[in-house]
């Protein structure tokens, strides 16, 4: 099963977010990288309580950054 993560910046609270309605997971961090490793063990646990967890589950990361520059 494929699992679509969106990341998204958020520049007032100066964090990374990545939901996913499908798992469900809603999370933040300060850093990307640290955000994805936390989304991997986050969605591997509910994914196990649930009984969803399987040979074939991928994340697929979709990330938007938003930036101003003037």
């Amino acid at each position: 099963m494929k699992y679509n993560i969106d990341v998204n910046w958020d520049g007032d609270a100066c964090v990374w977010y990545a939901i996913c309605n499908d798992i469900p997971l809603a999370l933040e961090s300060n850093s990307f990288d640290s955000l994805i490793v936390r989304v991997k063990i986050a969605a591997h646990e509910i994914l196990k309580l649930n009984g969803k967890l399987d040979e074939t589950v991928q994340l697929c990361f979709k990330t938007n950054h938003l930036e101003s520059i003037a």
